[in-house]
């Protein structure tokens, strides 16, 4: 597997916050029938994020009602599932920001799992694929969790993170509030950025660690061609990457070209971007590729419950 170079148009940024720990563990543990999510688990969501953007001024930017109204509707969606919830605050050009962190009760507090993607858009469109298709997957995953009742040995918390767009503000305030302990208590974290470009392809970030290996492993099993690329920076893994926690994850492409090796691996179209409508208004339901976006939604959902319990390096 080749590295190539994409370059995430995504300011790099600094902000995110913490679960207390303190929380009573569950001591059963019940490991949950690995789900397979469809369209009608993610199609609604998405389309919440834009029937919100179109409410309200046409985007779902740092600081803008159309944001307040983006976490409002994940967080009920969580408390009703029995989530335990957290409002994570911050400030960022005098608007304030909210990271949204949701506990999954049971679990190790010093092994916790973590997964999460940015709720907010640009100021000029609804942000569907950019950043809706990883909310609306991190959520699906979220109630799939619920739903089987899964209760592994590690503790499990999602987080849909504020103001990624202007620099990785949300995610930053997030490491940036945690103590070293509570730092080394986080065993691994899957950011879900991007996983539905319209010219679409598989790339995986190089990570050369479990998380990687267990993303592999569905692509693989399924004959689908991935490439590897580095690290750099333009999403908010990069917060816990600096923070020294295991990252790792998949992204579909942005304004990069596609070429024509790509489109003879994943069909689309060469010399055009695998998402023309990045950072635009026309990031909408539209601008979703399905295929692409299931195949990327359950690799990540494998690589989750892969991860979730066993030894760590063993996977």
């Amino acid at each position: 597997m080749k590295r190539v170079r994409l370059f995430l148009a995504v300011l790099v940024a600094t902000a995110v916050v913490v679960w207390p720990t303190g929380h009573t563990t569950t001591p059963a543990v019940h490991i949950g029938q690995q789900p397979t999510l469809t369209l009608p688990d993610l199609r609604p969501h998405l389309e919440a994020f834009e029937q919100i953007a179109q409410a309200h001024g046409g985007h779902r930017g740092h600081g803008s009602p159309g944001y307040a109204a983006s976490v409002a509707y994940v967080e009920q969606k969580l408390i009703a599932a029995g989530f335990k919830t957290h409002r994570q605050q911050f400030t960022w050009n005098r608007d304030d920001g909210i990271n949204l962190i949701a506990d999954w009760p049971g679990g190790d507090p010093n092994d916790t799992l973590m997964i999460g993607a940015h709720l907010d858009s640009v100021a000029r469109g609804p942000g569907i694929n950019d950043n809706g298709s990883g909310s609306a997957m991190v959520l699906a995953l979220a109630l799939a969790v619920a739903a089987t009742g899964h209760r592994p040995q590690r503790h499990l918390r999602f987080a849909w993170w504020g103001a990624e767009e202007l620099g990785l503000i949300g995610s930053a305030h997030y490491i940036r509030m945690l103590t070293p302990e509570s730092t080394k208590q986080i065993r691994g974290y899957l950011n879900v950025d991007m996983i539905a470009s319209p010219n679409g392809g598989h790339f995986v970030y190089n990570s050369d660690n479990p998380i990687e290996r267990a993303l592999m492993s569905y692509f693989t099993a399924r004959s689908i061609p991935t490439y590897a690329i580095p690290y750099e920076g333009r999403s908010d893994y990069a917060m816990f990457l600096r923070a020294g926690v295991p990252v790792g994850g998949v992204i579909t492409g942005t304004r990069e070209i596609k070429t024509e090796q790509f489109a003879a691996w994943w069909g689309g179209t060469a010399g055009a971007p695998f998402d023309p409508c990045y950072h635009q208004a026309c990031d909408t339901n539209a601008n979703i590729n399905e295929t692409v976006y299931l195949h990327s939604s359950n690799a990540t959902a494998h690589a989750f419950w892969t991860l979730s319990h066993g030894p760590w390096e063993a996977h």
